[in-house]
C-alpha cells in the first residue's frame, strides 16, 4: 500500500469532500479530505490504480491538483 497527500484547490464544501471521496473510492482507494488546508490524504495499492488515475479521477470532479 501506498499513502500520499496531494494538494487540492476549488474544494470550500461539504459537497465537494463527498465528490472527491467518492471519485477516489471508485477506483479502489481510500481519501481523506482535509477542507481548511485544501489536501486530500489517499491511502492505495499501486499494483490496482495508478496515482494519475488518482489525480485525474479529482480533476475529473472539477477540482485541480497541484
Amino acid at each position: 500500500m501506498s499513502n500520499i497527500t496531494l494538494n487540492v484547490q476549488g474544494m470550500t464544501c461539504g459537497h465537494c469532500v463527498n465528490s472527491v471521496e467518492g471519485a477516489v473510492q471508485n477506483l479502489g482507494a481510500a481519501a481523506k479530505v482535509d477542507l481548511p488546508n485544501g489536501s486530500v490524504t489517499i491511502d492505495y495499492d499501486e499494483t490496482k490504480v495508478s496515482l494519475e488515475a488518482i489525480k485525474e479521477a479529482i480533476e475529473d470532479q472539477g477540482y485541480d491538483v497541484v
